[in-house]
Formats: structure tokens, sequence, C-alpha cells
């Protein structure tokens, strides 16, 4: 019976610790869950934080490489554009550079054209023609050899188209036709001034304007004509000349001097007798 009991109480001991055990085990249980759903939660959170972490990563990546790649774009966009800036500069520059070769080109195309033409004028002697051409072709690009050659040819053209002029005008002269002489005499003066002739063309037309009564412009002419070293043989005729039209001016005193002048400046003149009369007519209006 003691036996009975004693394994009662065993079994009850027993039954006691496997209860406290039990509750141990259950608490143990319960603390774990608690503890593994604290870690949970942790983890969640992690996850979590990783996830934003990852996606605000992402999304700076992305924007680097895109703020990268824009500038890379950009720095291409404007190398592409300087390069076609200058491209566009250097097919302007040539264009212009052969429009300029063109030009001259055509330039002296047209200077050969109008070379050949004045030759042509020139080795027809068609003087008057290779004077008015003159001007225009000696602004083209010809060779210094044309040029000069021109040059010459215009200067002989001049020479004897005033000599032309002036053998014109002597003839209207004769002719008593004085518009027409002193229109030739200043068509030759005009021609070349320097010519041989120049001077006795200067005389013709003072004297054709003293017919034409035309007293004034022959008295300038022929004041001028007197002192003119160009032609010596001319001047006892022009101071002739002057002394008569200051006459017809009724410039006596004016005409008087210029007797004496030719007096003793051509005291061997043709005209010395009639200086010496005159000289004695006038000295008689006193």
């Amino acid at each position: 019976m003691r036996e009975l009991e004693d394994e009662l109480q065993e079994i009850k001991r027993e039954i006691v610790e496997s209860r406290s055990l039990t509750i141990k085990a259950s608490n143990a249980v319960n603390a774990l869950a608690a503890d593994i759903k604290s870690i949970s939660k942790r983890q969640l959170d992690y996850e979590r934080r990783i996830n934003w972490n990852s996606a605000t990563a992402y999304v700076v990546f992305v924007i680097v490489v895109f703020t990268s790649l824009k500038f890379a774009v950009d720095a291409r966009v404007d190398a592409i554009v300087a390069k076609n800036s200058q491209a566009e500069k250097e097919v302007a520059r040539l264009g212009q550079l052969e429009k300029q070769v063109a030009d001259r080109e055509e330039d002296h195309r047209r200077a050969s054209e109008a070379s050949w033409k004045f030759y042509e004028l020139i080795r027809n002697n068609r003087r008057t023609e290779i004077i008015r051409s003159y001007e225009t072709t000696k602004n083209l690009p010809i060779t210094k050899a044309e040029a000069a050659l021109f040059g010459e040819a215009v200067e002989r053209a001049k020479g004897e188209l005033a000599i032309t002029l002036y053998l014109q005008g002597v003839e209207q002269t004769k002719l008593q036709r004085f518009a027409e002489a002193a229109t030739s005499f200043e068509q030759s003066i005009t021609h070349k001034d320097d010519s041989p002739v120049a001077p006795s063309a200067k005389l013709g037309l003072a004297q054709a304007w003293r017919k034409l009564r035309k007293f004034k412009e022959a008295v300038v002419l022929l004041d001028k004509l007197q002192n003119d070293p160009s032609d010596k043989e001319i001047q006892d005729d022009a101071i002739q000349l002057l002394a008569n039209t200051q006459m017809d001016l009724e410039a006596w005193n004016d005409a008087k001097n210029s007797w004496k002048q030719l007096l003793h400046r051509f005291p061997e003149s043709a005209y010395a007798q009639e200086a010496k009369l005159m000289i004695q007519r006038l000295d008689l209006r006193r």
C-alpha cells in the first residue's frame, strides 16, 4: 500500500514537473513566437528600406545615366553644328572664290574681245572710233603691252585727227565759212592741245572769231598765244591779229601797246611797216 502511495506521489510529482515543463515550454514558445514576430517585422522593415533604397538608387542611376547621355548628346550635337557651320563657311568661301574666278575669266574674255576690236580699228585707221573706244578699253584688264600700244595709237590718232581738222578749218576759212572753220579749229585743239598744229589752230580760231565778231574771246585767246613758246613763228601773227582785234573793240591804248610790242619783239617781221603806220595813226587820235 505504501509502495502504491509512493508511486502515486511520484506520478503527481512527475505530473507537476511535466506541467511545469509544459508551462515553461509554452512560455518559451510564446516568447519565441514573439521574437519571431519581431524579427519578421524588422525583416519586413529592412526589406522595405532595401526596396526603397534600391528604387532610389535605380532612379538616381537612371537620372545620372540620362543626364550623362544628354550631356554627351548635346556635346555631339554642338560638335556636329560647329562642323556644319564650318563646312557652310567653307562652301560659301569656295563659292565666292569660284565666282571671283568666273568674273576674272569673264573680264579677260571681254578684254580680249575688246582688244581685238580695238586693234581692228587701229588697223583700219578709224581715228574717231579709236579715240571714242579707248576710254572704255583702257579700263579693262588688258596687258601692259596692249595698254602701251593702244595708248600710242590713240595719241597718234588724236594728232592725225587734229591735223585733218586744222586743214579742214583752213579750207573753210578760205571759203569764208567762218562758223564751220571755228568749229573745226576748236575740235582740232580739243583732240590734241599739244599737237604741232595746235598754235596755228588757235590762231585760225582767233581769226574766225574776229570774223564772227567775237572780239573779246579772240583777244583772250591771242593774249595767251602771243606768249606761247611752243611756236615762236606765229607769235608776230598773234600780236598783229591781237592789235587789230583791239582796234575793232576801240581799245586804242591796248592796240597801240600791242603794235609797239610787235616792233620791239619782231623788228624784222613782215608786219613791222604796218605796226609803224598804225602807231602813227593812233598817235593822231590824241
